[in-house]
């Protein structure tokens, strides 16, 4: 099973039925997935969130997601401070825009990283390695990660948890679809002003 075999496998359902069927193990299913995805970004987070708080409900499957998804950052995050010196991470150094990411975390800390990870299309797993690379301090960074992965994943369970209500009350999705949409578009602008504020403060 190639990259893109796998990526279309990991529908809801699927994810779903793959939960309640390790249902023995507990929430540690639900744990792992979005572990996982920090360190595979291309494996879909808002499934896994969305298969969790169907599968334990509201409450106890933001607590899943979220404990896996704050773990997962943080510990891309020690090993990139730990290992970065290494050939490999040297080598993504040396690329213009990350140095320029890297300066621009080192300068404004904590809270524009919090809002990034607000958003759960921000590409948390570049976030993730470029703190690492920065000098920011391991405790600014786990509150960043703590808080806004708190926001963004109680946001997706609350909007997600019962999907069934989707179909048969079409204003809540609606009100669904929306909320998606914002928060896409928002963490796009955000991104794209980030961007934009490296680019002038590296002249």
């Amino acid at each position: 099973m190639d990259v893109n075999d796998l990526k279309e496998w990991m529908t809801l359902e699927n994810i779903y039925d793959l939960i309640n069927e390790y249902r023995s193990l507990g929430p540690l299913p639900g744990i792992l997935l979005p572990m996982l995805e920090a360190f595979l970004p291309f494996l879909p987070l808002v499934v896994f969130v969305l298969a969790n708080a169907n599968a334990f409900g509201l409450w106890l499957g933001f607590l899943v997601s979220w404990i896996g998804s704050c773990a997962g950052a943080l510990l891309v995050f020690w090993l990139v401070r730990k290992y970065g010196q290494g050939r490999f991470l040297q080598f993504i150094q040396r690329h213009r825009q990350v140095r320029r990411l890297m300066d621009w975390v080192d300068r404004h800390g904590f809270g524009p990283l919090f809002i990034m990870l607000c958003f759960p299309f921000t590409p948390s797993a570049m976030v993730n390695v470029v703190a690492g690379l920065s000098h920011i301090s391991p405790l600014q960074y786990g509150l960043a990660v703590l808080a806004g992965k708190m926001v963004m994943v109680f946001s997706i369970s609350f909007v997600g948890y019962d999907l069934a209500s989707l179909i048969h009350k079409p204003v809540r999705t609606v009100i669904v679809l929306t909320v998606i949409f914002l928060l896409w578009f928002v963490g796009k602008r955000i991104e794209a002003r980030l961007n934009n504020s490296v680019k002038r403060d590296n002249g």
